[in-house]
């Protein structure tokens, strides 16, 4: 490819939108985008007909688990390689697997083979997660970013939406395999036009693979998650099991944390964890995480069996979170520019700790609309508080490191998934065993629910609280992100041309 072109100039060749040169690469990014978001929600409402024709009822949990599990430890590892190689072959092997594993889900023939092939997509999906947001960073401006991201979260609001009303039709229809199989012309859409407009000038030198610290970092954060999604279910959390997992989960990252230190080119610079803006980044995310776990996991039930409300009816008041999001993620952008990443970030989590506020006082009393509107409003403060976070991180390093901050902030949000599924999961059980065992009981529900809906709170103030150590002086170049124009119609990206 020419490494000619001029930088694009600030004029409305360069305006947001699905237009111009970067028009194609930003389609490709919300395509993949929603194709992962889709399938961590689609399965929901079509379990009943794949256990049907598959079997292993007691097993259907691990089609989530697995996906997520597979998705949130690979992170690590394609962030490093995509600083190493490019963004481009990361973002096309991301694709090239997921669309595998779709493709092998949909000709399952159990349940089992089923579970394996959700991981195959999970590994996929773990490259393509945080490659959308880096490439975003690549080639959009710090003005500019805030909106794109917005549309790209806007294709999780969707998600959340879709994915369910997808499957149900598809289970309706008895095709369930089609959930999978309709991935593949959005796959072939995503990968031709990221392979033919996006361009990467890289420095080329001899790399020294970190394979010590890709394999502990990967194999001990996947026991470390495995153990908190599984215990109290596959085991008792005291079992032989559990600490087992624990224990040698805690030996790798040991092992990894040794290795990195001495590594040529390690997977996780250490030095990165001594950046006061990359550690409130990673913590933020792993309360989110969390928060959003706390709605997404337990506000539907609540809503069916303490309030009496339609499955349709708790999915819209989850949804509803994930759509506040991306409309004050496109707002954000104003607020930050004039008024800084760590005010606007406070201004989110302020939001988000009244909405966890409200829906902790209003537990006792399951109420759709009032419910719905609390979670709206977290969304919304969500929304104002992790696009300036992000930007700041990916504003604040070189290209070389951009992969890296992103795919370790998206991680933290796993991460904080993770955990909140394990901990306010813990307290709702206990709530519910304290009241005898029954989990079809309104009363026990509303006050298991109410249980966790307190440790949501308890959650959103450290969550404000860590936003309060976000620090006030933030450099960042305004023009990072400026990209080339590239002769062939596509854009020009690298070290070299930012």
């Amino acid at each position: 490819m020419s490494g000619g072109g001029a930088l694009l100039p600030e004029t409305t060749s360069n305006r947001l939108g699905l237009r111009g040169s970067r028009g194609p690469v930003l389609l490709s990014m919300m395509l993949s985008t929603a194709i992962v978001a889709m399938d961590s929600t689609i399965l929901s409402t079509t379990v009943p007909t794949i256990v049907g024709e598959l079997g292993g009822f007691e097993s259907y949990p691990w089609l989530f688990s697995i996906y997520l599990l597979a998705m949130a430890v690979t992170v690590p590892v394609y962030s490093k390689l995509a600083d190493t190689f490019g963004r481009k072959p990361v973002m096309l092997f991301g694709i090239g697997v997921f669309l595998l594993g779709s493709i092998l889900a949909g000709c399952a023939w159990g349940m089992p083979a089923l579970i394996a092939f959700r991981a195959v997509q999970g590994i996929g999906a773990g490259a393509i997660s945080p490659m959308t947001q880096t490439i975003i960073g690549d080639i959009y401006t710090v003005q500019e970013r805030a909106k794109v991201q917005g549309y790209v979260s806007s294709m999780w609001g969707a998600a959340s939406v879709i994915g369910p009303t997808l499957g149900a039709l598809f289970a309706w229809l008895d095709a369930w395999r089609w959930i999978f199989f309709v991935n593949i012309p959005i796959c072939l859409i995503a990968a031709w036009l990221v392979w033919t407009r996006y361009h990467e000038r890289l420095e080329r030198h001899p790399h020294r693979i970190d394979v010590g610290g890709a394999v502990t970092v990967t194999a001990g954060l996947a026991l470390l998650i495995l153990g908190v999604l599984e215990g109290g279910n596959a085991w008792a959390w005291d079992s032989v099991w559990s600490i087992g997992v624990f224990v040698l989960g805690g030996l790798l990252l040991v092992a990894f944390v040794l290795i990195e230190r001495r590594a040529a080119e390690p997977v996780l610079p250490l030095g990165m964890l001594r950046r006061p803006l990359i550690v409130v980044a990673c913590v933020l995310g792993i309360a989110q995480g969390a928060t959003l776990m706390g709605l997404t996991a337990f506000v539907p039930t609540y809503l069916e069996i303490g309030g009496g409300a339609s499955a349709f009816i708790g999915g819209i008041a989850v949804a509803v979170t994930m759509l506040g999001w991306p409309i004050a993620s496109g707002l954000a952008g104003r607020l930050y520019l004039r008024y800084g990443y760590r005010t606007t970030t406070i201004i989110g989590t302020s939001l988000v700790l009244v909405g966890a506020a409200g829906l902790a006082l209003l537990g006792p009393m399951p109420d759709a609309w009032l419910i719905a509107a609390c979670c709206f409003v977290i969304g919304w403060g969500f929304g104002w508080s992790t696009v300036p976070t992000l930007v700041a991180a990916q504003s604040s390093v070189e290209w070389r490191e951009r992969g890296v901050v992103t795919g370790s902030i998206l991680f933290s949000r796993s991460l904080g998934q993770a955990l909140g599924a394990a901990i306010l999961g813990a307290v709702s059980n206990a709530v519910i065993a304290a009241r005898g065992g029954n989990e079809n009981d309104p009363a026990t529900i509303v006050q298991s629910s109410t249980a966790v809906f307190i440790g949501v709170g308890v959650i959103a103030i450290v969550h404000f609280g860590i936003s309060l150590w976000m620090p006030r002086h933030i450099i960042a170049d305004p023009a990072q992100g400026a990209v080339r124009a590239d002769p062939q119609g596509g854009i020009d990206v690298g070290p070299e041309a930012v």
